[in-house]
């Protein structure tokens, strides 16, 4: 896949500039010949943060998550998927990236598990990456995150999908997406996931546990918290705002496609005036990897 973008310098709360760049610098020398060509367009000091930050800045963990990736990039190749290859998952609006964006300008992804429309793990996480992909694509240049609003309508013990898909999932998140989730709200949920959330919560690490938000329409707590991260106009009814939730997988489709034309011509445009960031093109995130799909 194509999606790319040049790299994000949104400053790090949790250290001082200083400490964080030693840190980075830290990282990067003891990765030294692990890196190969590719994961070294994925190296970003943008994307060493990520890695440090989910590891509390302890280098020799942050190294072994970083290794875990570059080996999971080379075998997923999220790289090489392209919308026509796993459109068929949206077809039903289970998941896809929102028109608009959170208070903070976040990417948002609308995720509808009772829309559920097909049984196959492999092609389902390809779906999910490919999202994940094109949401970072579509960042503002000084965010690093998204969030997810997860609609429960129609959702039930009939269509969830297994434990299994549910920890994979979490696994891609947490382990080769770091620092990627700002929150995700998971809307109305009937009592009877609380089931499945017994199972799949024990799969979530501490930080993304802290990010996930229960929210129900008769709790005004719970209501008031999800509205300081959306606006009301933005909002869709089915999460108690003002806007119409519609999907469209032909319009949707479009896009998908209008997104990769785009980031391609920016890969390529990029690669041909050479522009280099400390050593390396200026390139960043987890769609970071833009050499072309044979």
């Amino acid at each position: 896949m194509m999606f790319w973008r040049k790299n994000s310098h949104k400053e790090n709360g949790c250290v001082h500039r200083f400490q964080a760049d030693e840190k980075v610098n830290e990282l990067r020398v003891a990765m030294g010949r692990r890196l190969t060509k590719a994961s070294e367009h994925f190296c970003t000091d943008a994307c060493l943060k990520r890695y440090l930050e989910a590891r509390n800045w302890d280098v020799d963990k942050a190294m072994k998550m970083l290794e875990e990736t570059t080996q999971w990039r080379s075998t997923f190749k999220p790289d090489s998927i392209r919308w026509n290859d796993i459109a068929i998952e949206g077809e039903t609006g289970k998941a896809y990236r929102a028109k608009f964006f959170d208070r903070q300008g976040r990417t948002v992804l609308i995720l509808r598990p009772g829309m559920q429309n097909t049984t196959g793990c492999e092609n389902q996480m390809r779906h999910l990456v490919y999202l994940l992909e094109n949401a970072i694509y579509n960042l503002p240049k000084d965010q690093e995150q998204m969030a997810w609003l997860i609609d429960f309508t129609g959702w039930s013990m009939s269509n969830a999908v297994p434990v299994n898909t549910s920890r994979e999932t979490i696994n891609i998140l947490q382990n080769h997406y770091p620092e990627r989730l700002a929150v995700a709200f998971l809307y109305n949920p009937p009592r009877i996931f609380e089931a499945s959330w017994k199972i799949v919560k024990y799969f979530l690490d501490a930080k993304t546990f802290a990010k996930v938000k229960f929210v129900y329409p008769k709790n005004k707590d719970s209501m008031e918290l999800m509205k300081t991260y959306f606006d009301d106009e933005n909002l869709p009814a089915e999460f108690g705002g003002r806007a119409k939730l519609h999907y469209d997988h032909e319009e949707f489709s479009r896009l998908m496609n209008e997104d990769e034309a785009k980031a391609e011509r920016e890969w390529k445009s990029e690669n041909s005036n050479g522009h280099i960031n400390n050593g390396k093109p200026e390139v960043c995130h987890e769609s970071a990897i833009a050499l072309p799909a044979s």
